[in-house]
């Protein structure tokens, strides 16, 4: 879709629930159920979609979709990426408060100036949220998104200067001193 740089994914559509249309969403925002706030979300091809109720699920919400009304209608949006205008988002809270998208693409430099790789992805495995940074040579690295770890970012600028934990950014040589043989 032409112009995706000003939308945010905030939710992905899952599986059905029930026989009526309603789908499952798995949701990006703080509140999951703050999803519904944004007014109409659309997909990667334009498409349109008014959440017209929603409520909590275990790991997801459950929502209704305006103009889906049977479960194939539902399953047909299984997968569909949900986006609003960036300009719909509230202004940040705290100077520490990024977006996601925001940071992806944006350069790692370590403590000495070097390049130490750029962020393909944020991830979250439950313990808090880890940059994904592809390393120049192509490997991939996780490092925590902390302040400890993050202590400078310029998002204008594209640029996050890393304090690293020792040894994150080192080649892996294939053996393990501490392995067991």
């Amino acid at each position: 879709m032409a112009g995706t740089d000003n939308l945010v994914l905030l939710g992905i559509v899952g599986a059905p629930h029930g026989v009526r249309g309603e789908v499952r969403i798995k949701t990006f925002t703080g509140d999951p159920l703050a999803i519904a706030d944004y007014g109409p979300l659309t997909d990667g091809k334009g498409r349109s979609f008014e959440i017209i109720d929603i409520r909590p699920a275990k790991e997801v919400v459950v929502a209704r979709l305006k103009g889906v009304a049977t479960r194939e209608a539902a399953e047909a949006l299984n997968g569909v990426e949900l986006f609003v205008s960036r300009d719909k988002l509230p202004a940040a809270e705290d100077e520490d408060e990024f977006l996601q998208a925001d940071l992806i693409g944006c350069s790692v430099i370590g403590p000495d100036g070097v390049p130490l790789g750029t962020v393909s992805t944020v991830e979250n495995y439950g313990a808090g949220d880890l940059l994904d940074i592809e390393t120049p040579d192509g490997r991939s690295v996780l490092m925590p998104f902390t302040k400890a770890f993050a202590p400078r970012i310029d998002i204008a600028a594209r640029r996050i200067e890393a304090e690293p934990p020792a040894g994150l950014f080192e080649p892996d040589d294939g053996r393990r001193d501490d392995a067991k043989r």
